[in-house]
């Protein structure tokens, strides 16, 4: 078994309810994310528009996190999930180092690393993790990679667009995404106008409506 996630960016509205019910159930820190919903703006005006990307722990079946955590404190689970064991993390911050997609902070009030796990105490309850509930139009597909039969398997088959964040870092993510340009995936690919400086047009309004 090896389980994995997919997001259909064509669905998620950016409602949030998925970082939310994140915090909720992990009981993760206001000032910190197991899963984060990113805004991307996308085109030129006025043919703009807003889309979002979730990002979370991409549970990489050669991840970097638990090769160089000295502790073992990040293992694989028998299910693929990395999880990660806060007893025994010493806060280091190797991980963190390690991990090239930025999943992985260090927990403000413990002092040791923390991510998502896929909610693996509720997967080992037989439940779906606390976003793919929450989730409205149901963006977020779970299951097993390695099924054929299972609803993500089916999904990657039908889409021709699955693709992964930073495929050549090497870590076979098992985080997919459908529907994402590479706004979406790398965020490099944003950029800003050159001899743009929004501080310096609002400074140079007119004050009280008067010149």
């Amino acid at each position: 078994m090896q389980l994995g996630f997919l997001v259909d960016l064509h669905l998620c509205m950016g409602c949030k309810g998925c970082e939310i019910a994140c915090k909720v159930e992990n009981e993760v820190p206001l000032s910190t994310w197991r899963l984060r919903v990113k805004y991307v703006d996308v085109g030129t005006f006025p043919e703009t528009k807003r889309t979002f990307t979730p990002l979370r722990c991409n549970h990489c079946e050669n991840a970097p996190c638990e090769r160089i955590c000295p502790v073992s404190a990040l293992h694989y689970l028998d299910n693929g999930i990395v999880n990660i064991d806060k007893e025994r993390c010493i806060g280091c911050a190797g991980c963190i180092m390690a991990c090239p997609y930025g999943a992985i902070y260090i927990d403000p009030e413990t002092q040791t690393a923390d991510k998502c796990t896929y909610c693996a105490h509720r997967i080992a309850s037989s439940m779906m993790p606390a976003c793919v509930v929450a989730c409205p139009v149901e963006a977020n597909i779970f299951g097993d990679v390695e099924d054929p039969a299972s609803d993500i398997s089916k999904y990657i088959q039908r889409h021709t667009d699955v693709q992964v964040r930073k495929p050549e870092k090497g870590t076979n993510p098992r985080h997919y995404y459908v529907g994402a340009s590479q706004a979406h995936l790398n965020p490099l690919a944003s950029r800003r106008e050159e001899g743009y400086n929004l501080f310096n047009k609002i400074t140079t309004l007119p004050v009280g409506g008067h010149h």
